[in-house]
């Protein structure tokens, strides 16, 4: 009976597919992409993206379930995270438009013979149970061949079912990024790799809190209290508001004095005495033991406050007979006891980076706070980078990148940057950022597999334009509960982009929305 039902189904669809050419393309005239302001857009998107976020009525969390794959058992299996730099032999799944990250939910549906031994293999074996790498495959625009991406990420094998065709529907998780050092195929035909748990950093706050926050010199004057300054006369009769050198060092705080005398040694020595110095500062920097941050950061100040000793000695002509200027001392106790700006360490501060991000992903998608994330850093450069709905190669990018901050800084860029969606093929514009729409407690970009395994990941728009609707609405195997589904294509170019959604209950609102494959998005968003 099930094999009638599949026959029956596979002619339906080599149907529909030869009566592409013959069918007449069902253009859905949709409003202009006029241009708003960036002001319009995120108030637009306060609420999810759509217009009419108010008469929102799905449950987001019903698409996160992933019911279409039926009734799933849970493994009950949680494992425990892999020590970095550990060498595994997992079963490898190749998958083409999808970057998997982890702690993100990725449903599986396997049918050919190969992987399904691979899933047998994951299940039974003992280093690593229940664990799979999943690595991004592409192929070559020139020459059609196939790409293997180097970096991936195991994922946990949650819940599964064996159906009586011998199929598994997987529901897996994402666990830890992964390099692939070689690929083979085994015995039983499953494909499998030798993979290395990839060192993730630690969030980066260090810059901020010991040294960042350090006061200017000026403020040492307040800790040396114990030793009042001495000032000397001033001749009445001088009209000038310069000051002698023992004038001017008397305006000093012995710490401010023992600065200043080092920059006059620099000044009057040779050349090769500045090379020396400059040489015996950088030694400082690399030969200063770990928990010595305050002594390298008075080291760096000094030899800031060496170089501005010149400056002041170079504009005063020389160090006597001219003499000082007021402002001299001044500027002297302006310098910063920081090696670099205080404005420079939140731009590498993980934790400041992360609640821009928070803050930028709040707006434009509208979810509620994420404080919980924005104190880890590093689960939530993961989290928005599986979810922000840019082209799979971008998103590969943001898989490869090493490093907390930098992953985050990147995030930022593509947040500010994002405005249009466009085909990749003919780069038409199919919607914008305001066109957001969250169908998912996931976010507005996830993972789902269609009846024949093929794993998609779409992005959801309320609005889109130059699309092609062919054929007419199904309910069955719907990604969205309550929801039929009707394949796009684009209209200039006649690439498949994704499906309308159209819903089957009038109480059901939005009434309809648009899932576009993020592997058919132009790279350039904006």
């Amino acid at each position: 009976m099930d094999e009638d039902r599949i026959l029956e189904r596979e002619r339906y669809q080599i149907q529909q597919i030869r009566e592409l050419d013959s069918e007449e393309l069902l253009i859905e005239e949709v409003e202009g992409l006029d241009d708003s302001s960036d002001e319009d857009q995120i108030n637009d998107l306060g609420n999810g993206g759509a217009s009419a976020s108010s008469e929102f009525t799905f449950n987001p969390y019903l698409a996160s379930l992933h019911t279409y794959l039926g009734e799933v058992e849970d493994t009950h299996h949680r494992l425990a995270f892999v020590d970095a730099g550990a060498i595994l032999k997992v079963p490898l799944f190749y998958l083409e438009g999808v970057v998997l990250f982890p702690e993100a939910t990725l449903p599986l549906r396997v049918i050919q013979p190969n992987f399904v031994a691979a899933v047998e293999k994951a299940l039974t074996q003992a280093d690593a149970p229940y664990t799979i790498g999943v690595v991004r495959v592409s192929r070559d625009t020139g020459n059609g061949r196939i790409r293997f991406a180097t970096i991936g990420t195991t994922a946990e094998i949650r819940k599964f079912r064996r159906l009586e065709d011998g199929s598994l529907n997987l529901l897996t998780r994402g666990q830890q990024r992964f390099h692939l050092r070689r690929r083979w195929i085994d015995m039983d035909g499953a494909p499998c790799g030798e993979i290395q748990i990839i060192q993730e950093d630690l969030p980066l706050r260090t810059p901020r809190d010991a040294v960042g926050r350090l006061a200017p010199l000026r403020n040492l004057l307040i800790s040396n209290n114990s030793h009042p300054k001495q000032r000397s006369h001033r001749d009445e009769d001088d009209d000038s508001d310069a000051m002698s050198e023992e004038s001017f060092e008397s305006e000093l705080s012995l710490a401010e004095k023992r600065l200043h005398q080092s920059a006059l040694v620099s000044c009057y020595g040779s050349e090769s005495g500045d090379e020396s110095t400059s040489s015996d500062d950088e030694k400082s920097v690399y030969n200063t033991p770990p928990g010595s941050l305050d002594s390298l950061n008075e080291q760096r100040s000094e030899s800031n406050c060496r170089r501005l000793g010149k400056e002041l000695i170079s504009e005063g002509k020389s160090c006597r007979g001219f003499g000082w200027k007021k402002d001299s001392v001044n500027r002297l106790r302006e310098v910063p006891r920081t090696y670099c700006p205080h404005w420079v360490y939140p731009m590498y501060d993980s934790y400041c980076l992360a609640q821009r991000v928070a803050d930028m992903w709040r707006q434009i998608v509208g979810t509620p706070s994420m404080e919980v994330l924005v104190r880890k850093p590093d689960l939530l450069s993961f989290h928005i980078a599986s979810k922000i709905p840019v082209s799979e190669s971008t998103r590969q990018e943001l898989l490869e990148i090493d490093g907390i901050s930098y992953r985050l800084r990147r995030e930022i860029e593509l947040l500010e940057s994002f405005d249009r969606v466009r085909c990749k093929i003919c780069q038409t514009v199919i919607g914008k950022r305001s066109d957001m729409l969250v169908m998912s407690n996931e976010g507005p970009l996830g993972a789902y597999v269609n009846p024949h395994g093929y794993v998609h990941e779409v992005m959801t728009l309320y609005k889109a334009v130059g699309l092609a609707l062919i054929g007419s609405p199904v309910t069955e195997d719907s990604w969205f509960p309550g929801y039929a589904w009707t394949i796009v294509y684009c209209a200039t170019c006649e690439c498949q982009m994704g499906w309308r959604f159209t819903a089957t209950n009038r109480k059901l609102k939005p009434r309809s929305f648009w899932a576009i494959r993020s592997s058919q998005v132009a790279d350039e968003t904006h």
